[in-house]
């Protein structure tokens, strides 16, 4: 969330940081609803002020004995006392505007962040190991899984449809040993992240404090208690309902307004929650709407959890495999900061994820996002991307991102600073340590055997119970 005030002072530059984002000018829209906003602010404080003043006037015409005066301002304070809900009502109704427009515009990029407009416009920073040599044309994850019969998509079709895979055997135990061993070394020193196990289904305003509503309503997934979910059923009708479901069908609506359609149709209700499209989500919320001594800061915190996406945006993209999945598995790192010390910690968490890779030996390359293509929330963003021999190609595995008070502001967390006078917003950031699903494609493409076997890694013998070599069995 963008603060109001910035945007008052510094309107040229907002809407310059929007523009290396590939964004309209937003400033004079925005000002314009806050200066809406604060007309009916002043409105409000106005007759409030007056109606405490002509309260007073009352006793001390009635001292008087001016009855007149006295029974004249009864009724100016009962006119005024009539006309206050209209008056909240209508402030309460520009302010969720203005912060319902907030909502929508990402955070700005920082001013070291490459200039571009999409993926080919970012810039490689380093790189770890190199490209091995086969003997043979390497395969891609799923060919070697299927023929391992250990990897079935045809059977999780079946049970839940597309994007969706059964592992068996030694690539069960495989995935299960990566996810122990990414938690293990970031655990322990010196990553020093402290685990948690948090839920894994969240509310509305969970979702809303990391950005993933109401801009990805569509990415996302959500479910109802389902006696809950009756109840709504019943209060709405079949027919309300059906105009509900088909306006937020509109192929014309945006997420946004298919979130609002949601909202007003069904409501925010109790019952209703979303699975978390990773672990970011519950992890940096574990400060909203907190204020923090400057002491405990850094928090730095791990889990790893089931993630699940949609995917509504990538339509007829990597349709076969564990690429894109509608349930995969992440190790994800959070940590919460200082304004001050938040570029070095961002440093430090890309240190962290990198660790996990370099000790499975796995070939990767660290680029820097363009300001045009990072993610909602992100200020700045590192991408490591893994080697895939069967794809013959880099694939996303991490995204380290430095998201400044964007989360914070929408979290209302804040810290109070060492001399107590202070009170700041905190600053937040969130990384793959690293995704699971893609380290096990990474696994099994770089170490594939001719014949098609998997090698397991040095690093993963102590979690895989005297397993070196996964085969058909």
């Amino acid at each position: 969330m963008h603060d109001i005030r910035f945007i008052r002072e510094h309107p040229e530059a907002f809407d310059r940081a929007l523009k290396r984002r590939g964004l309209e000018p937003q400033a004079q829209r925005l000002l314009g609803l806050d200066e809406e906003r604060r007309g009916k602010i002043l409105a409000l404080e106005t007759a409030q002020a007056r109606r405490n003043a002509a309260s007073k006037e009352i006793g001390e015409a009635k001292k008087k004995k001016d009855e007149a005066k006295a029974s004249a301002l009864m009724a100016e304070v009962a006119a005024l006392k009539d006309a206050m809900p209209a008056l909240e009502a209508s402030e309460k109704e520009k302010s969720k505007e203005l912060n319902d427009a907030l909502a929508e515009i990402p955070n700005l990029p920082a001013d070291d962040v490459p200039d571009g407009k999409d993926a080919d416009d970012n810039v490689e920073r380093h790189h770890f190991g190199a490209k091995r040599d086969y003997a043979f044309t390497p395969k891609q994850h799923f060919d070697l899984g299927e023929a391992l019969g250990q990897m079935d998509f045809e059977t999780a079709a079946k049970l839940s449809g597309a994007r969706f895979v059964v592992l068996k055997k030694g690539l069960a135990r495989l995935e299960r040993a990566l996810g122990q061993f990414f938690l293990d070394v970031h655990t322990s020193e010196p990553h020093n992240y402290t685990e948690v196990a948090p839920p894994l289904l969240v509310r509305d305003d969970t979702m809303l404090g990391t950005g993933q509503l109401p801009k990805f309503f569509e990415d996302q997934f959500f479910a109802y208690a389902g006696p809950a979910f009756l109840e709504t059923l019943r209060e709405l009708g079949e027919s309300n309902l059906a105009q509900i479901l088909a306006e937020i069908d509109s192929k014309g609506l945006s997420a946004v307004k298919q979130y609002e359609v949601l909202q007003i149709g069904i409501g925010q209700q109790k019952n209703r929650h979303w699975l978390i499209p990773t672990a970011e989500v519950p992890l940096t919320n574990l400060v909203r709407e907190s204020i923090l001594d400057e002491a405990q800061l850094p928090l730095r915190y791990t889990a790893c959890t089931p993630c699940f996406r949609a995917e509504a945006g990538a339509a007829g993209k990597d349709t076969r495999g564990m690429i894109r999945q509608h349930q995969f598995t992440k190790v994800e790192l959070v940590s919460i900061t200082t304004p001050e010390h938040s570029k070095d910690e961002h440093e430090r968490m890309l240190a962290c994820a990198e660790e996990v890779l370099k000790r499975l030996e796995l070939h990767y390359r660290v680029v820097t996002l363009c300001a045009g293509d990072m993610g909602f929330a992100a200020q700045k963003t590192y991408d490591i991307e893994v080697w895939l021999p069967g794809q013959n190609m880099y694939r996303e595995i991490s995204s380290c991102s430095n998201c400044g008070e964007f989360q914070a502001r929408r979290m209302d967390a804040r810290y109070r600073t060492k001399e107590g006078r202070n009170v700041r917003h905190v600053h937040t950031l969130n990384g793959s340590g690293v995704a699971v699903g893609r380290a096990l494609i990474a696994v099994m493409e770089t170490y594939q055997q001719d014949g098609g076997s998997i090698a397991v890694p040095e690093a993963l013998a102590p979690y895989m119970g005297g397993i070196t070599k996964i085969e058909r069995s």
